[in-house]
């Protein structure tokens, strides 16, 4: 049986990552200081082959016995926690993915790195393949985000070339699915939340910029395929299909019957004008490309978001 230790792995991506190791016979070790994880994510983990450890990775990790796979997603991941905790999330990409490299030194378990499209910035190449170097303000209110990443990143690389750790590493694209939290600010939890309460949809700008939404269950098959590779390099994993927010609100208008109303408010400095993932060497290496459907993702959050609501309602 493998092991594997998640940092972050009660946050929504690791949640469900923990989720599908368990599912693939991994024995699996998550690691997370709550700061933005919930231990709601995971209770129906507990079992034989699952260990919860409240860790903050920026301190010496150590776990006991062998271990296979580091998968290192701790990090504040949306601008509502990385503006709240600017320097918690340069720590947790600094000296956080020092930490988990070195206990992947040490186990010699092939390191898994979470990144992200941000380190593309607003950029002036697209889509945007995995060669594209990036545009990105280092000194804005979203730089803690994007300049911690494009660090590990740098980290992760010299940990493979000087100390010979077996490394890999995913930049990740919008991910959506059951578990975000509703007031995290990203799109699609607040939309949905916003059209389930009837309340109007606030976008910011005038909703012409662009996003590919990856749905969750197909991004965390990407992250897996990675690891069971051999590459080294930058992974791009997203979904290639672009549309406007705007074309998003409606889509979740619709899905939710709903009758809220579009507002629009100032665009936030730095926000990107487009995204998408060119997924060739995804799909070249990986034979990976998602398959749900915008709209069959979005109806399972839907749901996911009503049923949690009916839970709350019913407690009180």
């Amino acid at each position: 049986m493998a092991t594997s230790v998640v940092t972050g792995g009660a946050g929504f991506l690791g949640s469900h990552l923990c989720e599908y190791l368990l599912e693939k016979d991994h024995r699996v070790i998550c690691l997370d200081n709550l700061d933005t994880g919930s231990l709601q994510n995971i209770e129906h983990l507990r079992d034989a082959g699952f260990e919860f450890q409240n860790v903050d990775c920026t301190e010496f990790i150590d776990v006991e016995g062998d271990v296979d796979f580091v998968f290192h997603l701790a990090s504040p991941a949306s601008p509502i926690d990385y503006l709240r905790l600017p320097l918690k999330t340069l720590k947790v990409g600094s000296y956080g993915t020092h930490n988990a490299l070195g206990l992947a030194k040490f186990k010699r378990a092939r390191f898994v790195l979470a990144s992200t499209s941000e380190v593309y910035g607003d950029p002036l190449v697209h889509p945007q393949p995995e060669e594209y170097w990036g545009n990105v303000n280092p000194i804005g209110p979203r730089g803690v985000y994007d300049e911690s990443k494009r660090y590990s990143e740098a980290l992760t690389m010299a940990y493979h070339r000087q100390q010979g750790v077996d490394t890999a590493i995913a930049r990740i694209f919008n991910t959506y699915g059951p578990r975000m939290r509703p007031n995290d600010g990203r799109a699609v939890p607040t939309f949905v939340r916003q059209a389930i309460a009837g309340k109007p949809i606030t976008i910011f700008g005038d909703g012409s910029q662009t996003r590919s939404f990856c749905y969750v269950t197909d991004l965390i098959t990407g992250l897996y395929d990675l690891a069971a590779s051999g590459e080294h390099t930058p992974v791009n994993l997203g979904n290639p299909h672009e549309m406007t927010l705007l074309e998003l609100a409606r889509s979740i208008i619709t899905v939710t019957e709903s009758t809220s109303e579009i507002v629009f408010q100032a665009l936030p400095l730095d926000d990107p004008k487009v995204r998408r993932p060119d997924i060739g060497k995804a799909k070249s290496l990986l034979a990976w490309e998602p398959t749900v459907p915008l709209a069959e993702g979005l109806a399972k959050v839907v749901a996911f978001e009503r049923k949690n609501q009916s839970h709350t309602q019913t407690a009180l």
